[in-house]
């Protein structure tokens, strides 16, 4: 994400936030949601207050969520009503049609489904407990964590992983062992093939 302009230090309701993505792995927001409920009753306040979501401000003035969607919808499962927010850029002066255009230009948005087909921008959820499940994020953010590839700051890196595994990992396989196919995906992720993707830890030939 690009340098916050501002902290916005006022509570905002996570249900409040308009996704700018249409899916989430939910093995992974199920992981956030254990590691909020591990640390919650000591260390929840000072967590939220150091894990500020980035937003665009758009028209109407609402406020955008331009990442971290999987930490704001396991927080929002775990019963957590406001999140604070850190403003990355306020396009508040544009209309619809600019506004998305900017939006799409700066890679604030990726309107790719559960298939990874691009979609209208007028398809993305209004709020995250509507954002669709894909198991190919998951499946790259468990291959991120297990040293695959680098995290990097990249705006929605790890979908372009999920993408590229969507094209080699069986649904079937991911279905009957997640574990099975995150061994698959690991020799994939080193592999040349990926040497395009962001945050790629492969041997140069």
């Amino acid at each position: 994400m690009p340098n916050n302009l501002e902290p916005h230090l006022s509570p905002v309701e996570i249900l409040s936030l308009r996704p700018t993505q249409m899916t989430v792995g939910l093995r992974e927001v199920e992981t956030k949601r254990r590691q909020w409920a591990a640390i919650q009753s000591e260390k929840g306040a000072e967590f939220l207050g150091h894990h500020m979501v980035p937003v665009v401000v758009g028209y109407k003035q609402r406020l955008y969520l331009v990442d971290h969607h999987h930490l704001a919808l396991a927080l929002h499962n775990e019963g957590v009503k406001h999140v604070l927010t850190s403003i990355v850029a306020d396009l508040s002066h544009l209309g619809k049609e600019e506004f998305w255009s900017v939006m799409d230009h700066r890679n604030f948005v990726y309107p790719f489904d559960a298939d990874g087909v691009r979609r209208p921008t007028a398809d993305l959820p209004k709020q995250i407990v509507d954002l669709e499940d894909d198991p190919f994020r998951s499946l790259a953010g468990a291959v991120r964590d297990a040293g695959g590839f680098a995290k990097i700051e990249a705006p929605f890196s790890e979908f372009l992983w999920a993408d590229f595994l969507r094209r080699r990992v069986g649904k079937k396989e991911l279905r009957h062992s997640f574990e099975d196919a995150v061994a698959e995906a690991l020799v994939l992720a080193r592999s040349h093939d990926a040497r395009h993707l962001p945050g790629w830890c492969g041997a140069d030939r």
